[in-house]
């Protein structure tokens, strides 16, 4: 016999063995890739950008959105042999009003982000030249 306890905002399952060795009754349903109301990635179905999707981390809805909104649509619809390269002023305008907000857009210095993603490795982070050489101009 199977029930459930409600604490809080949490619901706890407690379920018997033979509740378990009995087969699901549960139906899977084939999703309808045609369903307006399913939700879609970054591009939806017929090409166009989906400005609500999470995966944009809410850039869509920052103080910067118009210029989020022009750069990111130039760059997915540019047809350049170097894909994006028609909208450096998009990025640069993006990245003029990002600089006003640091609270909102954190700047990150290219050497921490390289720490960073070694330390998230495991590693420890290569002199940058710019280390070096002033190792080397102090000894």
């Amino acid at each position: 016999m199977a029930y459930c306890r409600q604490e809080g905002k949490d619901r706890t399952l407690f379920v018997t063995k033979e509740y378990h060795e009995a087969p699901s009754s549960a139906e899977l349903v084939a999703d309808d890739p045609n369903d307006p109301y399913e939700e879609h990635g970054l591009i939806l179905p017929n090409g166009d950008i989906n400005w609500n999707c999470p995966c944009l981390g809410g850039m869509a809805s920052y103080p910067c959105v118009e210029q989020f909104k022009s750069a990111f649509s130039c760059f997915h619809y540019s047809t350049e042999e170097i894909k994006g390269s028609d909208c450096v002023n998009q990025f640069r305008a993006m990245q003029e009003c990002m600089q006003k907000y640091p609270d909102l857009y954190p700047q990150v210095d290219d050497s921490e982000e390289r720490e960073e993603k070694a330390a998230e490795r495991g590693q420890e982070s290569a002199p940058t030249e710019a280390a070096v050489a002033q190792e080397q101009s102090s000894s």
